[in-house]
């Protein structure tokens, strides 16, 4: 359930506990991410975002890890940055964003409320079918 106003990156601050369902449809195949995010103000208009984990798809378990960056630009908007500075969607809360990485194209969603948030991937292309749902909760 989203709130009634848009969150920002900044109103997600803090410690979150990660649970992503990866469903790859391909390979049928359906993992978990376990693990955490954080959301830490690195300075005013720049937000850190880690995440941190165990992958487990087909009896597998594999560390993974991110880091983005969420950014406020001189346009008024947030944006999302991939660690090495590339762009990765714009922050649309409860609407969908597109990333375009030829030859797959990936739509997401970023909907919730303050005591729980989603994320939500679906990513196509000639080699992969892959749905990424992840569920936020506070860690404390």
């Amino acid at each position: 359930m989203t709130d009634p106003a848009p969150l920002l990156p900044t109103d997600l601050l803090g410690r979150w506990v990660l649970h992503r369902t990866v469903h790859d449809r391909l390979a049928g195949v359906t993992g978990t991410v376990a693990g955490t995010t954080e959301l830490t103000l690195v300075e005013a208009g720049t937000v850190r975002w880690h995440e941190a984990g165990t992958m487990v798809l087909a009896d597998r378990a594999t560390p993974v890890w991110r880091t983005l960056t969420v950014r406020y630009g001189a346009d008024g908007r947030w944006r999302v940055h991939f660690e090495d500075g590339r762009p990765f969607h714009d922050w649309v809360w409860g609407g969908r964003v597109r990333h375009a990485c030829a030859p797959d194209d990936y739509a997401g969603v970023l909907d919730g409320g303050r005591r729980r948030w989603t994320v939500r991937w679906e990513a196509r292309g000639p080699a992969k079918d892959l749905v990424l749902e992840s569920v936020l909760t506070p860690a404390d």
